[in-house]
């Protein structure tokens, strides 16, 4: 299968000089260590998770608005013996017209909903699912957008569940205060003809939050705080437990001067994930941590290079969680080549 695509994409890249104007091809390459020390946690383990990813993209555009991509996503896992860990093929038609925005394929996660907290969508996702499935649709005009977009994580067979997230979000300005909404619907159902019957999960998390942004208008590079209301709504049909709602309230705050940040995450509420214990990180790809009635979280981190083409930031981070003090240390190394 592997060879299939290459050779497909070696002659989609030779070919395309016959019928495309424009050439487009890029290159991405991202490199991180994430160490997680939660020793003694009962909500989350301690890991260290490092790797290199590389996906090449190449296609063509035409009209200006109109663009074919087809590429493939690496992983290697530092101290592994493979050469390659995981293999995502990606292939994916985009539009961009204007303020509108459409994808649909097999297509880079960071292009689509990279905007969620990791409330929604732990760092590790982009990590070991770094492609969406499926279909996103944007409209934005300066800092004001709406989007919709469907994932599906799970095609159906006797080994894999079937599985899908449906999700929005948008964000409206007034000056320098804002609302934003940000929700999925995650359906998790069963395998094909099950030797064990499981239960039919649907978990739906949203976020609604006022906020102040005041981002170039003070010596801080950036200077942002919101507030939001947190509504997780679960059920298990076969169980007919019905709906359980459970809430909580978010607060971020994010100043930046020069090289230097802080980015602040506290909450409190009702511990999400209520049937962590049964389905885990298959039901639920937010951060463990929100399981946790009392939550903050302190990044500290620092942009030694940042610029169009490399991104490098190291973070320092400390949670304060279960009357204790954990702590977890991030470099993220970006590099970006393109045909633009």
């Amino acid at each position: 299968m592997k060879t299939s695509f290459c050779i497909f994409f070696s002659l989609l890249v030779i070919s395309s000089d016959a019928f495309s104007q424009e050439k487009n091809w890029q290159l991405d390459v991202f490199n991180f260590f994430d160490n997680t020390e939660f020793g003694r946690s009962a909500v989350k383990i301690p890991q260290t998770m490092a790797g290199i990813i590389a996906a090449p993209e190449a296609g063509f555009v035409w009209d200006s608005i109109h663009k074919v991509n087809i590429g493939v996503n690496l992983l290697h896992e530092f101290g592994s013996s493979k050469a390659i860990d995981r293999f995502y093929p990606t292939a994916y038609y985009e539009l961009s017209n204007g303020p509108v925005r459409f994808i649909m394929g097999a297509f880079p996660r960071s292009r689509a909903i990279e905007n969620y907290p990791r409330i929604f969508f732990q760092d590790s996702i982009s990590y070991y699912r770094p492609n969406i499935n499926g279909i996103f649709w944007e409209y934005r005009k300066n800092k004001n957008y709406l989007d919709l977009w469907l994932d599906w994580t799970g095609r159906q067979s006797k080994t894999v569940n079937e599985a899908f997230f449906m999700g929005f979000s948008g964000r409206y300005n007034i000056g320098v205060f804002y609302l934003q909404h940000l929700g999925y619907m995650f359906h998790f159902a069963g395998k094909m003809d099950p030797v064990i019957e499981e239960p039919l999960h649907d978990n739906g998390l949203f976020l609604t939050s006022a906020g102040v942004d005041f981002s170039g208008r003070t010596c801080f590079r950036r200077l942002e705080a919101n507030a939001g209301w947190v509504l997780g709504l679960e059920r298990s049909r076969a169980e007919k437990t019905g709906w359980i709602a459970l809430n909580g309230i978010l607060l971020e705050t994010r100043l930046e001067y020069k090289w230097f940040g802080l980015f602040n995450t506290f909450y409190k509420g009702d511990g999400l994930m209520y049937f962590y214990r049964d389905r885990g990180n298959k039901l639920y790809w937010g951060d463990p941590v929100y399981r946790a009635k009392t939550y903050n979280r302190s990044d500290f981190y620092v942009s030694f290079l940042q610029n169009r083409t490399v991104n490098i930031n190291l973070t320092y981070s400390l949670h304060f969680l279960e009357s204790r003090i954990y702590h977890e240390q991030m470099l993220k190394v970006i590099v970006n080549l393109n045909s633009l």
